[in-house]
C-alpha cells in the first residue's frame, strides 16, 4: 500500500502537518464493525468463557476521537464480568484539547488507584490511547499496564483524508461548547502542549505496554499503530472501529491483563 496521496485542499492553517499524512486506507472496511459487534455476542469470550479472570484490578478505558464512553460500554461491562473494576474516562465526546482531556483521565486514574490501592491498567482506543499514553508517561508511578487499540502513536501517522478533514473540522469549531479548550494547533504536530511532549517521549517506559493494531484498518495504516519492538505488537483481524467490539481483541486484552497481574 502506498502511504501518501495527494491531499484535498481543506481550509485549515495546520493541514500541512508533518506528523499526520494522508494514506489510501480501505475506508470501506469500517462498515464491518457491526459484524464484530454481532459475532462478539455469539462468542464464549463475551460471557467470560475461556479467558483468564481478574481480581478486582482497576482498568480505565478511554474512547477514540469523536467517541464517547458509551462506545466503550461493551468493553466496560465485559471487564466487569471477568473480574476487573472498570472505570469510564468521563471525557464526554472526545473532541476537546487532548491536553485537557489527559487531565480529566488522570483524575480518574488517581481515583481508581486510591479506591483499589494499586497501580492502574489503561486501555485506550485510537486518540483515547494517545491520551492514555500521555497520562502513563507523565505519571508512570500510577500505571501498571497500557494497552493501545488501533492507536497511531508513531512519529508519522498515515491516515485517511476523511480523518484529516475531521480533525480540521474540530479545529474550526474551537471555542464551542464541546471544543471549549481546542487551540488552532490541536490534533497536529505543531502542537507544543504537554500531551504532545508526553506521547513523543523517547525514554523507555517503566510500565508494561502493548499495541493491538487492526490488520484491516480503514482509517489508519496499521504500521502507524505499532511499537518498535515486535514483541509488544498484536495484530487483530478487524477494522479501526471493529477492534473495540472484536472477540479476538477481547481475548488478547484478557491475556495481557492477566500476564500483567501475575508478573
Amino acid at each position: 500500500m502506498t502511504p501518501a496521496v495527494d491531499s484535498p485542499q481543506f481550509s485549515d492553517l495546520y493541514l500541512d502537518d508533518h506528523s499526520v499524512q494522508p494514506a489510501l486506507t480501505p475506508i470501506q472496511n469500517e462498515f464491518g464493525f457491526l459484524c464484530d459487534w454481532t459475532s462478539l455476542r455469539f462468542s464464549p469470550t463475551y460471557y467470560g468463557g475461556g479467558v483468564p479472570h481478574g481480581n478486582g484490578e482497576a482498568v480505565v478505558i478511554v474512547p477514540g476521537f469523536m467517541g464517547t464512553d458509551l462506545s466503550m460500554m461493551e468493553l466496560y461491562w465485559w471487564l466487569a464480568r471477568i473480574g476487573y473494576q472498570p472505570y469510564y474516562s468521563e471525557l464526554g465526546l472526545n473532541v476537546n484539547c487532548p491536553d485537557i482531556s489527559s487531565e480529566t483521565v488522570l483524575s480518574v486514574v488517581r481515583r481508581a488507584a486510591n479506591e483499589t490501592g494499586a497501580r492502574v491498567h489503561l486501555i485506550g482506543h485510537s486518540l483515547g490511547a494517545l491520551i492514555a499514553r500521555s497520562v502513563a508517561f507523565q505519571h508512570p508511578e500510577l500505571i501498571d499496564l497500557l494497552i493501545s487499540l488501533a492507536a497511531p502513536f508513531n512519529d508519522v501517522a498515515y491516515v485517511h483524508p476523511v480523518l484529516i478533514e475531521a480533525m480540521a473540522a474540530v479545529r474550526r469549531q474551537a471555542g464551542s461548547h464541546l471544543t471549549w479548550h481546542v487551540a488552532p494547533a490541536c490534533y497536529s504536530g505543531h502542537c507544543t502542549c504537554s500531551f504532545t511532549e508526553n506521547i513523543m517521549r523517547p525514554q523507555r517506559p517503566t510500565f508494561r505496554r502493548y499495541a493491538l493494531y487492526a490488520e484491516n484498518d480503514g482509517l489508519v495504516l496499521p504500521e502507524s499503530c505499532m511499537e518498535e519492538e515486535a514483541e509488544y505488537n498484536v495484530g487483530i483481524q478487524t477494522s479501526h472501529y471493529g477492534i473495540i467490539y472484536n472477540a479476538q481483541a477481547y481475548r488478547e486484552v484478557a491475556r495481557l491483563l492477566a500476564d500483567s497481574s501475575t508478573a
